[in-house]
């Protein structure tokens, strides 16, 4: 996860006066950590109400509640009606039953570059990970060629895909 954070800050390069839409932002490390680098504006969201509310303690004991904001939303059903520099959806499309939706929606509100996160297929911390949540909620786990599939049918020219730990790091660029 701490591989994931960095390579996504480093990826969020120029940030000053920058936007950012932070999807499933918990609580709020990306955003605040993007706000204190410079970015202008920084949209989080979750819907989890308990992370919304870390999310804005972490900004305001950072100095950055001006340029950080933060909203209870699903973000397959909300709209989102502005469109940001960079859109980060770290630890996010595990939950996603329909990735290619989700992929559209995430780039069609991106001006520049999207950073996401999928779990990998196999291993023993996968399977671990499929027990844990057997009971709360579908997880979603991929492979490198359904990665590449799910890419090839959006026509993108710009995608950066490579594994790290137990995910595959992916980025688009718009």
């Amino acid at each position: 996860m701490r591989l994931r954070y960095e390579k996504t800050i480093a990826g969020c390069s120029p940030i000053e006066g920058k936007s950012v839409l932070d999807i499933g932002c918990g609580p709020g490390h990306y955003s605040v950590t993007l706000a204190k680098n410079g970015a202008k504006e920084v949209f989080g969201i979750d819907f989890a109400e308990e992370m919304i509310g870390l999310a804005s303690q972490n900004a305001w004991s950072a100095g950055v509640q001006d340029r950080c904001h933060f909203a209870r939303r699903d973000f397959l059903v909300d709209s989102i009606d502005d469109k940001y520099d960079y859109t980060i959806a770290m630890g996010f499309m595990d939950y996603m039953a329909d990735p290619q939706m989700t992929l559209e929606k995430v780039l069609a509100v991106t001006k520049l570059k999207a950073f996401f996160s999928f779990p990998a297929k196999g291993g023993i911390l996968a399977w671990q990970r499929k027990l844990r949540y057997k009971s709360r909620c579908p997880l979603y786990m991929y492979s490198l060629p359904q990665l590449h599939q799910l890419f090839s049918t959006l026509n993108l020219q710009n995608v950066g895909c490579e594994r790290i730990a137990r995910d595959y790091f992916v980025t688009v660029t718009v």
